[in-house]
């Protein structure tokens, strides 16, 4: 065991590279994928206008939707791969996939062009993701790697948050420019992180059976798929009804399967941790509060408000704001002296208390100071509390020959959490006709965002130590 530990820290020796370049490197990678998930969102009206697809909302949304399948059903089983090749390659080659798919996004001339420039790109974030973390795991220390895992979620959940931000800002130049700003990033990972990134190797596990990837991939994609659709064809539809019995039923034989396989995509013995079971159920309720919280600010500055998108993103830049000063500033402190359970309990509440706030201030005429503002802040601290603390305590558990197999479920799962709250949320908020009834309608919504968030108290309290 000590010899899987140390080979990493002696090839980053050989390559003169430190822990901290390393973590720089695959935070630039990490950008990347956690800032696409959300920046397409307000580019998209110039978009349909733009590929003559205005009306047709239903092959839009596939811009958003196919991201979102792919990148979730495919996360565990290139993690699991990842587990087995050196991981600075794999990381590299997720990185040159991604920005190759996001210059060809940009320069799609169709809808349907995009939709299928978008699976690549998906596909490059799904094997950089689990790749870049298992990268920091190997590359630090056991005792500082909690803190490298915080710091390198910190980074990945203020990207995803400020995208909307960001996608407001390049709109009002053009809507490719929302792919093309990708390019010059990766291509600078790519530069730097083959001269300067540590030889990971893999390790000497058995290759993954086929029968669960098939599993696991068809059930996370097909629940996805579900979630994502609903809002659009009615939770009572067939298709969507086919799609949940389907993924039900794949995800079950997926279940079985890793508990009988002799070789399963993801050893039961992960979730044997408490500490490791706590941070994934944490991840599925926080995501998804996460998820439904910035659509809802998103669609009631733009839609009741009628403010631009440029507006819309500077009015959420407060809450990224938060993220790394809280992360950075006070979090690895609170932790030190009271426990990551406790931080991840008050983390949810804080979080679930910007929701409240919005529910009780938020007006119809725009009050941003006094309705939206405090809100975004109390959201913003409550992620910077909780994201970090959650992957670093799951991190925490994992043994070297799992660090991309285990941190690729938890993602996986804060992904299938983010788009399952912003299906809930779409329910909920229907189609409101007047202003007071979308007042109903978003007060409703957040007060549901809110119990999701403070439900996450319950697994964080069983991270408590015995």
């Amino acid at each position: 065991m000590t010899e899987l530990i140390d080979a990493p820290v002696r090839a980053r020796a050989r390559n003169n590279a430190s822990s901290r370049e390393v973590l720089l490197i695959v935070c630039a990678g990490v950008v990347l994928a956690s800032i696409d998930l959300f920046i397409v969102n307000v580019a998209l009206p110039q978009i349909g206008h733009d590929l003559h697809s205005d009306g047709d909302l239903a092959e839009l949304s596939w811009v958003l939707n196919a991201y979102a399948i792919v990148y979730a059903s495919l996360l565990v089983f290139f993690g699991r791969l990842a587990d087995r090749f050196r991981r600075d390659r794999a990381f590299l080659l997720g990185v040159a996939i991604f920005t190759a798919a996001s210059a060809a996004c940009a320069a799609a001339t169709s809808v349907g062009m995009l939709v299928a420039f978008r699976v690549v790109q998906a596909a490059g974030a799904a094997l950089l993701t689990p790749t870049s973390l298992g990268l920091v795991l190997a590359s630090y220390e056991p005792e500082r790697r909690q803190g490298a895992v915080r710091a390198w979620t910190a980074t990945g959940g203020m990207a995803a948050a400020i995208g909307p931000v960001l996608g407001g800002l390049l709109v009002e130049l053009d809507w490719r420019w929302v792919f093309l700003v990708n390019v010059p990033i990766g291509i600078a990972a790519l530069v730097i992180g083959w001269r300067r990134l540590p030889h990971v190797p893999g390790h000497p596990i058995e290759r993954p059976d086929a029968v669960g990837v098939v599993l696991a991939t068809a059930g996370v994609g097909l629940l996805t798929f579900a979630l994502v659709k609903a809002s659009d064809w009615g939770w009572g539809a067939a298709s969507v009804d086919a799609a949940l019995i389907g993924a039900a039923a794949m995800l079950a034989a997926f279940v079985l399967h890793c508990l009988r396989s002799r070789t399963p995509l993801i050893h039961p013995s992960l979730f044997a941790s408490r500490q490791f079971s706590g941070a994934s159920a944490v991840a599925i309720l926080f995501s998804a509060a996460f998820g439904a919280m910035l659509l809802s600010a998103v669609l009631w500055q733009q839609d009741v408000w009628h403010w631009s998108a440029l507006r819309t993103g500077l009015a959420i830049a407060p809450g990224p704001l938060m993220v790394p000063l809280t992360s950075f500033g006070v979090t690895g402190r609170l932790i030190a002296r009271f426990g990551a359970a406790r931080v991840l309990a008050a983390g949810s509440l804080m979080f679930a208390a910007g929701e409240v706030w919005w529910a009780l201030a938020v007006t119809v005429s725009p009050n941003y100071v006094t309705g939206i503002l405090g809100g975004m802040i109390l959201t913003g601290i409550g992620v910077g509390l909780t994201l970090p603390t959650m992957m670093s305590s799951g991190a925490a558990a994992l043994p070297p020959h799992a660090f991309a197999t285990g941190s690729a479920v938890i993602n996986m799962l804060r992904q299938t959490g983010i788009v399952l709250g912003v299906a809930v949320l779409v329910a909920v908020l229907g189609t409101p006709a007047t202003g007071s009834a979308a007042l109903d309608a978003f007060r409703h919504g957040w007060w549901l965002t809110a119990a999701i968030s403070a439900a996450g108290v319950l697994p964080a309290l069983a991270l408590r130590k015995r």
